[in-house]
């Protein structure tokens, strides 16, 4: 085994397995389910999710933080070709420059192609790129197979697939983000796809069923255990597990709606500098920002500027924006400027954690087809916490740094997540685009403050 590989188990041990755990233990939610099955649904879950797109669509790259549809297919191939397949024996990679062409960010891998530039690669064409996979794949069936000419599969072998499956589902997510971000900057707002929305939640309804006012529900401070405590698959950011004192606070029932949030704008929210912190406001001021990013403002035909009705783009397509929807594609800045405004706060990620302990993972994930964050039944109980998973990522007030305790672990591994601890603020929860599975109470994502093109929301807090 290469050292990068090395790294990259020592790393996993470290974070939560005991030595007599098997691949099956490893995988948390899967327990009843072989690593060969794992494998192939999280494998063909990312073909699904491109079933629908044009030919054209595979390659569009509008920034340089987005990526290729094609792209994202490649890459999750080539870290099982990294970092499992070229460590057996007689292997022969399926293109010497894929290593090239393909590697995101680990610098102990090797070099890596521009970011900036991978939607000028035209080729390899998508059907290459889907035979690379087709190639990998096969590859690593054959190894996971307890037949295999090569004997039985390694915990070293099943640990590093479990974690390449879990990064697969992260591009899935991005995969969804980086196309509706594509795709935004055609005029014809091109479909992804048709969403299947329980009645009265499809986005072009103009009127909905009321939503509650907001409640905010008590929570009592104290040393509380936060971060993966074992058991199952974490990453190393969720780690190590460790103590922290908070105070009482008091947390939102729910996510803030569109309906809410246009409030803020009607308000002037985005002209006052009192609600913004410095960056925040120099961000909207350079880059002239009035609302969430894919909104847009259209007068009625013989009315006054007043009286326009507000539109958004989605996944799903081009409509008017349904009120009680929870908004989505907000930066923390704005999230932030918008708690000022209502005289709350944003919770910090613990308080997140404390709240969402013994809660059952439930919302609308990518496996519901809605593509959007879907509104709250009316008929919820005010008095319990609501929308805490799927839906939006939930920004926190909390800075995206190790826990105590943390060691980056040396080569590729510390690239995954440890390098990227700066500068960037924790997200909670998961959204509609997030596969189920892959969720956890304890999962830390993270993003820059000015970042808007996930399906990030709000929730409020405030002290107890």
């Amino acid at each position: 085994m290469t050292s990068t590989a090395e790294d990259l188990l020592q790393s996993l041990r470290q974070q939560s397995l005991s030595d007599n755990s098997d691949f099956e233990q490893i995988a948390g939610a899967h327990i009843s389910e072989s690593l060969s099955h794992y494998y192939q649904r999280v494998r063909q879950q990312s073909l699904k999710l491109c079933s629908d797109l044009e030919i054209e669509d595979y390659q569009l790259q509008a920034d340089a933080f987005v990526s290729p549809a094609k792209w994202h297919l490649a890459h999750t191939s080539w870290f099982f070709e990294t970092f499992i397949l070229k460590n057996t024996p007689d292997y022969q990679a399926f293109h010497p420059q894929f290593e090239y062409l393909f590697n995101s960010y680990y610098n102990a891998v090797g070099q890596q192609y521009p970011r900036d530039k991978r939607g000028l690669m035209s080729r390899p064409t998508v059907q290459e790129v889907k035979a690379y996979r087709q190639y990998v794949d096969q590859r690593l069936l054959a190894l996971i197979n307890p037949d295999n000419s090569e004997g039985a599969l390694t915990r070293e072998q099943s640990d590093l697939i479990i974690l390449g499956l879990n990064h697969e589902q992260q591009h899935q997510e991005l995969m969804l983000t980086d196309l509706k971000y594509n795709l935004s900057f055609n005029p014809l707002y091109p479909i992804y796809a048709k969403a299947k929305f329980p009645a009265g939640q499809a986005p072009n309804t103009e009127q909905g069923d009321e939503i509650a006012p907001l409640e905010f529900i008590e929570f009592g401070g104290g040393i509380y255990n936060f971060g993966h405590k074992g058991g199952g698959f974490s990453f190393d950011n969720e780690t190590p597990r460790h103590q922290s004192l908070i105070n009482d606070f008091r947390l939102a029932n729910r996510l803030i709606t569109n309906k809410e949030y246009c409030e803020f704008i009607d308000a002037g929210g985005y002209q006052d500098p009192q609600y913004w912190l410095a960056d925040g406001w120099a961000w909207v001021q350079q880059n002239n920002i009035a609302g969430p990013l894919y909104w847009q403002s259209e007068s009625e035909q013989g009315s006054d500027s007043s009286s326009a009705q507000r539109y958004e783009f989605r996944l799903t397509g081009y409509g008017q924006l349904h009120p009680q929807q929870p908004v989505t594609h907000v930066s923390f800045y704005e999230a932030d400027a918008y708690a000022r405004w209502a005289g709350k706060r944003l919770p910090s990620e613990y308080e997140w954690e404390v709240a969402s302990k013994k809660k059952v993972i439930t919302g609308s994930f990518v496996e519901s087809h809605s593509f959007h964050p879907l509104q709250l039944h009316s008929d919820k109980n005010s008095l319990e916490l609501q929308q805490l998973f799927g839906e939006c990522w939930q920004w926190t007030q909390s800075s995206y740094a190790p826990y105590p305790g943390f060691k980056t672990p040396a080569g590729a591994v510390g690239e995954y997540n440890g390098k990227f601890m700066c500068n960037q603020m924790v997200l909670r929860g998961g959204s509609c685009a997030t596969p189920k599975d892959h969720l956890r109470t304890t999962y830390r994502n993270f993003f820059y403050p000015q970042d808007r093109w996930q399906f990030t929301g709000i929730r409020l807090a405030e002290d107890g």
